[in-house]
């Protein structure tokens, strides 16, 4: 009886632990995606898309959503996948690559799609690494 009980708590110190960590990756995230929008719009870099202007902050939130479904992937992949780590950073590679498909067909200039791929490369870089290493490998 002993032994459930310190490998529930166990399992509940990494799981608050992954999920402390995927907020924490998701906030640096979405600060450096806004900072690398902003960056590039100084730097002359229309954030037009389809013709309607992409603030900033949009920036921002949508990698603060995907980020955040990604820590909820990663922590369904804690609970039943053989070795998380290994599957984690194998399918956010995956769904990474995927997420510059809309952005190489998007209504935009070459510029802007590079800045928007460059923005979901930067997101991926942070938080990719820091959720996988809080999963078993």
């Amino acid at each position: 009886m002993t032994a459930t009980a310190n490998t529930t708590h166990a399992t509940t110190s990494t799981v608050g632990a992954l999920i402390r960590t995927g907020v924490i990756a998701t906030v640096a995230a979405s600060t450096a995606t806004m900072a690398v929008a902003a960056g590039g719009h100084l730097a002359g870099i229309s954030l037009d898309l389809a013709g309607a202007p992409i603030p900033v902050t949009g920036f921002g939130v949508l990698t603060a959503v995907f980020s955040l479904i990604g820590v909820v992937i990663a922590a369904l992949l804690a609970r039943f996948a053989r070795h998380p780590s290994r599957t984690f950073v194998r399918t956010t590679v995956a769904l990474t690559v995927l997420s510059l498909v809309p952005d190489v067909i998007a209504d935009a200039g070459v510029a802007t799609k590079a800045l928007l791929m460059l923005t979901h490369l930067v997101a991926a870089a942070i938080v990719i690494p820091a959720v996988a290493r809080r999963l078993a490998a």
